[in-house]
């Protein structure tokens, strides 16, 4: 795979369709930036489900043997984030199912295999829309995604005046770096379609 494809799937973000490519065609390299990209999309479903963390890294790890064995039958690559969190959802699904079992499956065999659930729609979304904001404030500038991470991310959030220090900012300039890295952010936001 040719370097500048890389250098461009990692100025795009958003570009699954060159990723996926490079990915395909044996790049370690793209397999990493791909991985990066969807790790807190993958984690955030087994989270919702309440897993303990060592069942949500197994989800983890499930989810990317899965991409990694099925990746080439992807026929659309916009649709890769969907497909994460369909399988990262049956991944947990099982999960959840197994811990609730109260009568073997052995002692009747007449028993039907109960059916995955379709993701609710809500919930679909609301993933998409996480996934969307991760993107939005990855591709800030790295003061501003930093800024937006001390006072939005962390909790409780960091007084004005931690904030400074560590940005070497005077702290009265805090609130108008706060609202032009917001307005990017927005901006950032509108230009990947988020409602």
């Amino acid at each position: 795979m040719t370097p500048v494809m890389t250098r461009a799937a990692k100025k795009s973000p958003r570009d699954d369709t060159r990723l996926v490519a490079e990915c395909l065609s044996g790049s370690e390299e793209a397999w990493s930036l791909l991985i990066e990209k969807y790790k807190a999309l993958i984690y955030s479903i087994p989270v919702k489900y309440g897993l303990p963390p060592h069942e949500a890294a197994d989800v983890f790890q499930v989810t990317c043997m899965e991409l990694l064995t099925r990746l080439s039958e992807l026929r659309e690559p916009r649709a890769l984030p969907k497909w994460l969190m369909q399988v990262a959802h049956h991944q947990c699904y099982r999960w959840k199912r197994q811990q609730s079992r109260v009568v073997s499956r052995d002692a009747d065999l007449q028993l039907p295999e109960p059916e995955t659930p379709a993701i609710a729609e809500s919930l679909v979304q609301q993933t998409q829309e996480e996934q969307m904001l991760r993107e939005a404030v990855a591709a800030l500038t790295p003061q501003c995604r930093r800024l937006v991470e001390l006072l939005f991310f962390e909790t409780p959030p960091r007084p004005y005046g931690q904030v400074a220090a560590e940005l070497g900012l005077a702290v009265g300039s805090i609130g108008f770096t706060r609202q032009k890295c917001m307005d990017r952010l927005r901006r950032q936001l509108d230009a990947m379609g988020f409602l």
